[in-house]
């Protein structure tokens, strides 16, 4: 028998070091060859790990969270014939503090992922198995057991802490099944709280790594780097909505339905071509602006794992409906994980919007190098005054912001104005 080292690989693109986010096996287990063993996050992009050879987990080579630097030790493996190691070097590294609490936690979407250490104490009535499932296994305090994204999130909104929960999966592995049995014997052995109330003790800590710890540090960098302000327009888009559901009307069940977000695009793309001193990057270190004639949208969104920016390459050469297949695409492709590396980097501009959520004003963080967000609020009906009647429009706010380094508010002002008119004239949007 041999020993075989896994070294963090080079991702490439001069990264020196990586942020280890989660294994996929502990100390003892057998791994097949191409197996994923843990996965990595960079700046840009969450990378698997597949094992080259088959064998036993002998040592882990850090825990979730830590940051590790391009061809330090990761993981070793026992395996059939001589291994990598030679002889001076055999000694296995020293095993993570806590072997159980570097487990396989569950493989949420490869480019995002939030692990979850719950904490809490015991409930004060321990649950029972039945009959006929597996005895409970021991789990220490800081110990995730496995279970799959769904799994978690259905526990989360439940309040059920999953260290509590009988695996009867492979590995211990916690199914829905287990949650429904966990479910039925709470239901049966608690007594219902009077008045439907009850107290809650229980407390969580969340480590904030992985693509948290990457939202969070981009965020502070933004506002401390970039000198903010922000700009709130309103817009009529009475007839845009007209507009909208003419197009739907006629071309919906061939090519597709329309949202707004397509005709955002396009307004940005016309009024840019007039600004742009808007669409562009900044680089502050080396004090360099550099104007695209492009447009790449980031469409912000968000996914069960955090806020993401995919991005619509060259969204200046797009019909409606090109734009809004990419549009969904792109979504599609973060909310299922399968979002690649360069689908996420090299927008221009941002296009963010809540929805329906989108209140009446924000004040939404330029993505940086970019000096321009737009933020998108929701559509309300309200009266207003057109031609000295009262009547009822269809009125949305811009509210954007804007990196005052390098945009004037003059230009800002102008360039949302600018919108504002393309998107209440919708036909001039068309209009070359």
């Amino acid at each position: 028998m041999g020993t075989h080292v896994i070294k963090m690989p080079d991702i490439g693109e001069g990264i020196a070091q990586v942020e280890l986010v989660e294994w996929f096996v502990k100390v003892g287990d057998m791994v097949s060859e191409d197996q994923v063993v843990a996965d990595v996050m960079t700046d840009k992009a969450t990378v698997d790990i597949p094992s080259p050879v088959a064998g036993k987990v002998l040592a882990l080579g850090g825990q979730p969270g830590e940051v590790m630097a391009v061809g330090s030790e990761l993981i070793r493996i026992e395996v059939e014939g001589a291994g990598n190691l030679r002889e001076s070097a055999a000694a296995p590294a020293e095993p993570a503090p806590a072997p159980a609490a570097a487990a396989a936690a569950p493989k949420a979407a490869p480019q995002a992922r939030v692990e979850v250490a719950a904490v809490t104490a015991p409930p004060a009535k321990p649950a029972v198995a039945p009959a006929s499932r597996p005895a409970p296994v021991a789990r220490e305090a800081n110990e995730r057991p496995l279970a799959s994204p769904a799994v978690r999130k259905r526990a989360w909104d439940a309040g059920i802490e999953l260290r509590f929960v009988i695996g009867t999966g492979p590995a211990g592995r916690v199914l829905h099944d287990d949650l429904d049995a966990y479910l039925a014997q709470d239901t049966q052995t608690s007594p219902a709280p009077v008045g439907g109330y009850a107290k809650r003790n229980d407390e969580q800590q969340i480590p904030v790594i992985g693509l948290r710890r990457k939202i969070a540090e981009r965020m502070q960098d933004a506002k401390r780097r970039a000198a903010h302000f922000s700009y709130v327009e309103e817009v009529d888009v009475t007839a845009l909505e007209e507009l909208r559901a003419q197009l739907n009307q006629k071309w919906g069940d061939s090519r597709g339905k329309l949202t707004l977000l397509p005709f955002l695009v396009r307004a940005m793309v016309v009024a840019l071509r007039d600004f742009p001193q808007i669409n562009v990057r900044y680089d502050d270190q080396a004090q360099v602006i550099t104007r695209f004639g492009a447009v790449h949208v980031g469409v912000a969104a968000q996914s069960d794992n955090g806020l993401m920016v995919p991005v619509v390459k060259h969204a200046e050469s797009l019909t409606l409906w090109g734009a809004s297949d990419e549009i969904a695409r792109l979504a599609n492709a973060v909310r299922t994980g399968k979002a690649a590396r360069e689908e996420l980097s090299g927008s221009t501009i941002t296009l963010t919007s809540l929805g329906a959520l989108g209140g009446i004003v924000s004040t939404p963080v330029v993505n940086l190098p970019e000096v321009a967000i737009i933020g998108v609020n929701r559509i309300v009906e309200r009266p207003v005054v057109v031609k000295g009647q009262i009547v009822v429009r269809k009125m949305m706010n811009l509210s954007s912001s804007f990196d005052h380094r390098v945009v004037d508010g003059m230009d800002a002002a102008l360039f949302i104005q600018a919108m504002r008119g393309l998107l209440e004239q919708p036909a001039t949007l068309f209009v070359e």
